[in-house]
């Protein structure tokens, strides 16, 4: 069997294993927290907001923002039905209702007008995903957010590297969350980023991600309210501070790799892949190929093929509401895309016959 593609690994260099080194012989006692700061301003500067704050998942991030904001039982919170389940999560574990909306067909992103339909009395967020690099519609969406006095929150686990109008994903919203997971553009192994341009929630959450300690509390060991430990290690962070230095080469390899894809599957009638319309950037960090439903070709046709050829993909996101623990919503771009679309491998050290094999797959398919 010819060697196996994976559908995705990390790129870690010299850099990062000397930091993270560096880390673990030093970084302890009154240093502990060095590359925890150090990566959390360098994030600050690529992404040009005033505060981050390191976490140890992206969904803890969002626990936490929201958490912040107040919410809580009888508040609703819209997102898109196209979502990982660790969008919705901290909305559950707060005991508020979670909205499930429809995507829109070009992007896969949440459809600002079905949003605005879906807003009441109860609702106190709105959070907008940037699915696999590709961007929201921020324009609408804050316009929205800004008519009904509501929060846009910009789950952007997946978009270290777009851009929107001159402003990267993340930095837009009232606060942004980003994952650190093994499979993102930019790895600790596990974590996550909290950002914001508000001071007063960032002091709320910086409270809460130290188990409620406030930092300007005297007493030792005194906490003001119940917190999260949601903190990233010093070590994750050495790692974070190697990869946030290399980051423009690292979004520019899967963006390489995204237009190869593209260019070697234009000549295909009826293949979508992630869209880049004028003035954005797309950081490409899931190509994804989405099949119009008059070719006939679904999901689990794909998958079998791609792991026949030793081929690693994954699946579009299933709706949220078509799971066993939500009621299920008319959503029916969110359920119909699920069907015909697969995730295609990207890794920085792919080779061109890598990209090649995945390529010559799909229009295999397509043929026949």
């Amino acid at each position: 069997m010819r060697q196996k593609i994976h559908y995705t690994k990390p790129s870690i260099t010299a850099l990062e294993v000397n930091y993270a080194k560096d880390a673990a012989e030093n970084g302890w006692g009154e240093k502990c927290y060095d590359y925890i700061n150090k990566f959390e301003k360098l994030f600050r500067d690529y992404l040009n907001v005033n505060f981050a704050i390191a976490t140890s998942s992206c969904t803890g991030a969002i626990h936490m923002g929201l958490a912040a904001l107040g919410i809580g039982r009888g508040d609703e919170v819209i997102l898109a039905d196209t979502n990982w389940i660790a969008t919705v999560a901290p909305v559950k574990h707060l005991g508020a209702t979670p909205v499930f909306v429809d995507i829109l067909e070009d992007t896969w992103c949440i459809d600002p007008a079905k949003a605005e339909n879906a807003i009441t009395n109860n609702t106190k967020a709105i959070i907008v995903t940037h699915i696999y690099g590709n961007l929201c519609n921020m324009n609408e969406l804050l316009a929205i957010g800004e008519k009904y006095n509501i929060p846009v929150i910009e789950d952007s686990a997946e978009a270290l590297g777009s851009v929107y109008h001159g402003k990267k994903a993340g930095s837009m919203g009232t606060f942004g969350t980003f994952s650190f997971h093994g499979t993102k553009t930019l790895t600790t192994g596990e974590g996550g980023m909290f950002v914001t341009n508000d001071k007063n929630l960032y002091e709320r959450v910086l409270t809460l991600s130290n188990h409620g300690r406030a930092k300007d509390q005297e007493k030792q060991f005194w906490p003001d309210m119940i917190g999260f430990k949601y903190k990233m290690s010093n070590i994750q962070a050495a790692i974070g501070c190697g990869q946030i230095e290399r980051i423009e080469d690292l979004v520019k390899r899967k963006r390489e790799i995204l237009s190869y894809y593209k260019n070697k599957l234009s000549c295909l009638d009826g293949i979508f892949l992630n869209p880049e319309y004028e003035g954005t950037v797309n950081g490409a960090w899931m190509p994804t190929v989405v099949f119009d439903q008059s070719l006939g070709i679904g999901r689990d046709h794909l998958f079998k093929k791609f792991k026949d050829q030793n081929i690693d993909a994954r699946v579009f996101f299933w709706p949220l509401s078509s799971l066993p623990f939500f009621e299920q919503a008319d959503n029916p771009i969110s359920y119909s895309v699920a069907e015909r679309a697969i995730n295609l491998p990207s890794y920085h050290d792919m080779t061109e016959s890598d990209l090649q094999r995945v390529t010559d797959l799909i229009v295999d398919v397509f043929k026949k």
